[in-house]
C-alpha cells in the first residue's frame, strides 16, 4: 500500500493529510488559538469527587474543569506512578488495542476535594466537555514510551520477527532507569542502541523538568506542554513504511529535515517541499475530499449513497441502495450496496475522526452468513484505523453498533460552527407555526395590557409573509382579536423571532 503524508502551512492553521493509495484517509488541522492538548501535563487541584459517577472533576486552569475517571487514577497518585494509556498517536501501548479498560472498583474515592495532582490530558475538550484526565503519565519519545514508577517493559505487537522483538526487550531491559517502565515504539525496529539510550536520555532529563517544575508551580498552571501536531505527526507516524512526506513550508521542511538527520537520517530522501504553484492540497485533491467529507450525503459506486445524520449524543449512518439494480435478486443487490457502503463508512469514520457512539442502518439482508460477511468487512476495514473500536452483531433490522475512541472534536466541529439561526439543529420553524406563535403572544398581550393596538417587529421576509395570502394575514389576524397591528421591520432580529410592543413604548 502506498502512504503519503501532506503538510499545508498556512498563517491561519495547518493542516496534515494522510494518504493510502492516493485515497484521503486521516485529516488534522491545528490552528494557534486551538492548539493540540493531548499528551499536556498539568499540576491540578481536586474540584469536587462524585461517587455517584466515580470520577472526580480537576481544576487545571480552563474553562472547563477535566474530568478524572477513578479507573484512570493511579495506585500511588502523589509519585505519579501507573501506565497511562499511550497519549501518542501512534496508541502504541503494551495492552490490547481493542478492548475496553476494565475499571477499577474501590470501596472509597482515590482523591479528596482540594487536594493537588498532576494530570495528563488524554482527550480534548469536545463542546460542554471538559478534557478527559489520568493520573498515569507517560512521556513518548522517537524510539521509545517513558513511564514513570512503572518497571514494565513493553514491546509494539506491530514488530512481528520474534528475533527483533526479543533484541530490543533485552536493549531496553539493560538500559531501563530504576523505578520506570518503557515501551519499545514500532520506529524503534532495526535501530541501534545509541539510539535508543538517547532517545531515552532525552526523556529522563524532560521528566527531571517536569517534576522540578510541578514541585514549585501553583495548581491550575501547565507544567509539561506535547509538541505540536506537526512534530507529533513526524514522531509518531513518519516511519520507513510511509513513502513519502511533502511539505509546503521552506521553514516548516527545514526544520524537519534538522529533526530527522538527529533520529532518522534513512527517511531524508522521503521529505519532499512543494514547489508547484498551485496549492498542495489541490495538487493532490485533498481539498475536494475534506468537501465531501463534511457533507450529509456521501455517493458511491453505482449510485449508492449513504447519510451522515452527527449530533452529540450518537451518529447515525443511512446506507440507501440509490439506483443499484445490477441483479434482479434482493438479497445479492442489498449485499452488495452493504459491502461497498461499509468500506466507505469505515474510511468516513476515521476520515471525519468520529468517535462515541455509531449506528449504522444497512440495507436489510435475510441471510444471516451475509449478516456476518457484512459486519466482518466493516471490522477488517476499521482495524486499518488506530482508534480503539467496539462492535456489535447486525440485528434483526439491520442495525449495526459500534462506538469509536473519542480523542478530539471530530472534522465537522473543527471545520464548521453551530448555525446561529438555528442553535445547531439544522431547521428552523416553519412560518405557519410562527404564526401561530404570534396569535399566542396577541392573546397575551391583549389579556396583560387590556389594550387593542399594537406593534409587531419582524423580519422583511416574515412582514411579506403576514401581507401576503389571498386574504392578508395579518388583517385575518385583526379580525379575529379585535385589535389594530402595525408592521415594523427589524433585520436584525432572526427569522423565527419576533417583538410585540404598545405604541408608547416602541422608542424604548
Amino acid at each position: 500500500m502506498k502512504k503519503e503524508i501532506i503538510i499545508n502551512d498556512s498563517s491561519s492553521e495547518t493542516r496534515i493529510a494522510i494518504l493510502e493509495d492516493n485515497e484521503l484517509v486521516e485529516l488534522y488541522v491545528e490552528r494557534p488559538e486551538n492548539e493540540r492538548m493531548v499528551g499536556d501535563i498539568y499540576k491540578g487541584k481536586v474540584e469536587n469527587v462524585v461517587d455517584a459517577i466515580r470520577a472526580a472533576f480537576v481544576n487545571i486552569g480552563m474553562e472547563l474543569n477535566g474530568f478524572l475517571p477513578f479507573a484512570d487514577i493511579g495506585a500511588q497518585i502523589v509519585e505519579f506512578s501507573g501506565l497511562a494509556e499511550t497519549v501518542s498517536l501512534e496508541e502504541e501501548s503494551a495492552r490490547p488495542r481493542r478492548r475496553r479498560r476494565k475499571s477499577v472498583r474501590r470501596k472509597t474515592a482515590p482523591v479528596k476535594q482540594g487536594q493537588e495532582i498532576l494530570v495528563q490530558v488524554t482527550k480534548e475538550p469536545i463542546q460542554s466537555k471538559g478534557a478527559r484526565l489520568t493520573t498515569d503519565i507517560s512521556l513518548p519519545g522517537r524510539f521509545l514510551v517513558l513511564v514513570p514508577n512503572n518497571n514494565s517493559i513493553g514491546v509494539s505487537r506491530k514488530i512481528g520477527d520474534a528475533h527483533e522483538r526479543n533484541r530490543l526487550r533485552r536493549l531496553a531491559a539493560s538500559m531501563k532507569p530504576e523505578g520506570f517502565g518503557l515501551i519499545i515504539r514500532t520506529v524503534a525496529l532495526e535501530h541501534t542502541a545509541n539510539e535508543l539510550k538517547a532517545d531515552l536520555d532525552n526523556l529522563m532529563r524532560v521528566w527531571k523538568k517536569i517534576e522540578e517544575k510541578s514541585a514549585s508551580e501553583k495548581a491550575g498552571r501547565l507544567i509539561y506542554k506535547d509538541v505540536g501536531l506537526t512534530s507529533s505527526i513526524i514522531r509518531d507516524l513518519f516511519s520507513p513504511d510511509i513513502d513519502r512526506l511533502v511539505i509546503d513550508s521552506r521553514k516548516l521542511f527545514a526544520e524537519t529535515r534538522r529533526y530527522l538527520k538527529d533520529v532518522a537520517p534513512g527517511l531524508l530522501p522521503k521529505v519532499e517541499l512543494h514547489k508547484d504553484k498551485r496549492p498542495v492540497f489541490d495538487v493532490y485533491k485533498i481539498e475536494e475530499e475534506i468537501e465531501k467529507s463534511l457533507s450529509r450525503k456521501i455517493w458511491m459506486k453505482g449510485g449508492t449513497h449513504i447519510i451522515f445524520d452527527q449530533v452529540e449524543a450518537m451518529v447515525v449512518v443511512d446506507v440507501n441502495s440509490g439506483r443499484l439494480t445490477g441483479h434482479k435478486n434482493h438479497e445479492i443487490n442489498a449485499l452488495e450496496t452493504d459491502l461497498i457502503a461499509a468500506r466507505a463508512i469505515a474510511r468516513q469514520l476515521r476520515l471525519r475522526d468520529i468517535g462515541g457512539i455509531i449506528v449504522i442502518d444497512f440495507i436489510d439482508l435475510s441471510e444471516d452468513k451475509n449478516r456476518k460477511k457484512v459486519v466482518n468487512t466493516l471490522k477488517n476495514e476499521l482495524r486499518k484505523d488506530r482508534a480503539a473500536f467496539d462492535i456489535l452483531p447486525m440485528n434483526d433490522f439491520g442495525l449495526v453498533s459500534l462506538t469509536r475512541e473519542r480523542v478530539r472534536p471530530s472534522l465537522l466541529y473543527q471545520y464548521s460552527e453551530a448555525c446561529p439561526r438555528c442553535s445547531g439543529l439544522g431547521r428552523v420553524p416553519a412560518k405557519s407555526t410562527i404564526i401561530t406563535q404570534i396569535e399566542r403572544a396577541i392573546q397575551n398581550y391583549k389579556r396583560q395590557t387590556r389594550k387593542r393596538r399594537l406593534i409587531l417587529q419582524v423580519t422583511p421576509e416574515l412582514a411579506g409573509y403576514l401581507k401576503g395570502g389571498l386574504r392578508s394575514r395579518v388583517r385575518r389576524l385583526m379580525l379575529k382579536y379585535f385589535v389594530t397591528i402595525k408592521i415594523e421591520i427589524d433585520p436584525d432580529i432572526r427569522d423565527e423571532d419576533f417583538k410585540v410592543k404598545t405604541p408608547e413604548k416602541r422608542h424604548e
